[in-house]
C-alpha cells in the first residue's frame, strides 16, 4: 500500500519532533552572583541551583546586556545587543524597535519550529510576556503581596521595602508560579517537543519572604560585603554620576545610618533562599516527568545587584556586582558538573538553544552558540562579554579582566585575578597599555540611539549628561 505524500510529510514531522529535546528556561530575577556554586556570598543558601550546575554547565563568567531587566530581557530574547535595537532602558517595548520588530522572539521562533511554548511569571519585562507567548499564564502576583504600610523604609519608591513578609508560601506569586509549571509538566505529552518558560520575581524587591526563610540566616550572623573607604576615588564624576543620580534606590549611606544594612541583606539572602526553593519545585516535578531525559534546562538571572558594594545599592551599573549574573546550561546525555570561566553572555542563550535543538541559526542574532562550551569548556572562545547602560557607556569582560569606558571618555580597567572587589582601577598604568587596547578595539562601532523616555535610566543618563556638559 503506498501512503500519501502529505501523509509522509506529516508523519515525517511527528518523528522529527520527538526526537527534539524539549526546553524548560528558567528565569530568577535580579539574581546577582550571591549563589552557594558561585561563591558570592558565604551565606548563600541554594542546594537546587547548586545541584542544578552539578548536571550540567556552570557558567562562572557570565554577564549581562544590561544592568535593568528591559533591556536585558530583551536582549536575552531577541539576541540583539541594546546598541542595535536601541533598548537601553525600563522602556520601551519590543516592537517598538525597528530592527528588533524584523527578528522572532523566542518563544515566536520555537512555536515556528513545532513546540508548543508555553509561560508564566517573568520572563520578558511587563506586557511582552502576554504578547509573545500566546500561552501565558499571567504574573499571579508580580512583586506582591505588598503589606498596608512599608517594614523597613517608610520613605521612597513602593517596591524599596524589605523585611518578613507574608506569613505563608503560599501567598508568594513566585509559590503560585511554582505551583503552575508542576502542573503544566504533568500535562505535557510526550512525542511532542514543549518549551516551558518560568519566571520568578524574588529576589526583585520588596525583599519580602516568610518568616521561616529568614529563620535560615539569623540577622546577628550575617556577613556584609567587602567594601573599601575612598574606593571610588580613582574613577570618574561621570562613572559615580550615572550609579547614583536619579535612582529610586535608597542610598548606602541611608541604610548604613539606620542600621539597616544587615537586615536587607538578611531579606536578599532570604528571598534568594526561597526562589531556589521555588526552582527546586520545578526540577523535582521534571525529574519525576517522563521529559527528564529529554529537557534541555536554562537557568538565569537577568543583572547583578548591589548590596553595599560600591558605596551603592541596587541595579545599573557596569561594575561585576551590576553585570555578573548565573547561566546554568543543561544538555541531556552531556557530563554535567562543569565550570566554564569563558566570558559568556545573556545574549547567546537563543542561538545555543537552537542549535541544542537542531535548529537553523538566525544570521541576525549577535550572540554566539555556547554549544561548544557545553560540551568542553576549555573550546577556544575568542568573544568578550559586553553590557551597556546607555549609548557609550560600555563594560567588556574578558577571562580575566574587566574594562569601561563611559561617554566621557573615561576608562576602568580591573583585574580579576588580584582584584576581585574591583578596588583598584589600572586604566592609567603604563603597564596596561596592551590590554587596554585589546579591549578597546572591541567596543562597538556605532551606537542606536535610546528609545522611549522618561524611566528612571532615562533620567539618570540625562541628569549625568547635564552636569557633565556643566563641568566642561
Amino acid at each position: 500500500m503506498k501512503i500519501p505524500t502529505i501523509l509522509l510529510a506529516l508523519l515525517s514531522s511527528t518523528l522529527l519532533g520527538a526526537e527534539r529535546p524539549n526546553v524548560l528556561l528558567i528565569s530568577v530575577d535580579d539574581l546577582n552572583d550571591w549563589v552557594g556554586c558561585l561563591g558570592g556570598h558565604p551565606q548563600a543558601k541554594t542546594p537546587n541551583m547548586d545541584a542544578l550546575a552539578k548536571r550540567g554547565v556552570l557558567f562562572a563568567n557570565a554577564h549581562c546586556q544590561s544592568p535593568v531587566c528591559n533591556p536585558s530581557r530583551a536582549s536575552l530574547m531577541t539576541s540583539l545587543y541594546p546598541e542595535t535595537s536601541g533598548i537601553y532602558f525600563l522602556n520601551s517595548d519590543i516592537g517598538k524597535s525597528p530592527v528588533a520588530a524584523k527578528s522572532l522572539t523566542m518563544p515566536e521562533r520555537f512555536e515556528k519550529e513545532g513546540y508548543y511554548v508555553t509561560a508564566g511569571g517573568k520572563l520578558f519585562h511587563s506586557r511582552d510576556n502576554a504578547k509573545y507567548f500566546k500561552n501565558y499564564a499571567g504574573t499571579m502576583g508580580g512583586f506582591g503581596p505588598i503589606p498596608k504600610e512599608k517594614i523597613s523604609q517608610k520613605h521612597g519608591h513602593k517596591l524599596w521595602d524589605w523585611g518578613a513578609y507574608p506569613e505563608t508560601d503560599e501567598e508568594m506569586p513566585d509559590h503560585k508560579v511554582a505551583d503552575w509549571a508542576v502542573k503544566e509538566l504533568g500535562k505535557m505529552e510526550e512525542g511532542k517537543p514543549f518549551f516551558l518558560g518560568v519566571g520568578f520575581f524574588r529576589p526583585h524587591v520588596p525583599m519580602y519572604a516568610p518568616k521561616k526563610w529568614f529563620d535560615m540566616h539569623p540577622l546577628e550572623k550575617i556577613v556584609l560585603p567587602e567594601v573599601k573607604e575612598g574606593d571610588l576615588k580613582d574613577i570618574s564624576d561621570y562613572a559615580i554620576d550615572i550609579t547614583r543620580l536619579e535612582h529610586v534606590a535608597p542610598t548606602h549611606e541611608w541604610l548604613a545610618g539606620a542600621g539597616e544594612w544587615e537586615h536587607a541583606v538578611q531579606s536578599y539572602l532570604a528571598s534568594v533562599t526561597f526562589a531556589d526553593h521555588c526552582v527546586g519545585r520545578v526540577l523535582k516535578a521534571l525529574d519525576e516527568s517522563p521529559h527528564r531525559d529529554n529537557t534541555v534546562i536554562v537557568l538565569f538571572s537577568d543583572h547583578g545587584f548591589h548590596l553595599g558594594e560600591k558605596d551603592r545599592w541596587a541595579k545599573r551599573s557596569l561594575w561585576e556586582d551590576g553585570t555578573r549574573v548565573p547561566i546554568i546550561v543543561v544538555k541531556p546525555g552531556a557530563e554535567g558538573g562543569t565550570v566554564c570561566v569563558k566570558p559568556a553572555e545573556l545574549i547567546d542563550i537563543y542561538p545555543t538553544l537552537l542549535e541544542l535543538i537542531g535548529a537553523k541559526a538566525d544570521p541576525r542574532h549577535e550572540g554566539n552558540s555556547l554549544r561548544p562550551l557545553v560540551e568542553d569548556v576549555t573550546a577556544e572562545w575568542p568573544h568578550l562579554a559586553r553590557t551597556s547602560f546607555g549609548p557609550e557607556n560600555v563594560a567588556l569582560r574578558s577571562e580575566r579582566y574587566r574594562y569601561i569606558r563611559y561617554v566621557d571618555g573615561s576608562e576602568e580597567l580591573y583585574d580579576h585575578q588580584t582584584d576581585p572587589n574591583e578596588w583598584n582601577n589600572l586604566a592609567k598604568d603604563s603597564k596596561m597599555k596592551a590590554v587596554l587596547e585589546q579591549h578597546r578595539a572591541q567596543l562597538p562601532k556605532k551606537y542606536a540611539e535610546a528609545l522611549g523616555e522618561r524611566s528612571t535610566g532615562h533620567q539618570s543618563y540625562a541628569a549625568s549628561a547635564e552636569l557633565l556638559k556643566g563641568k566642561e
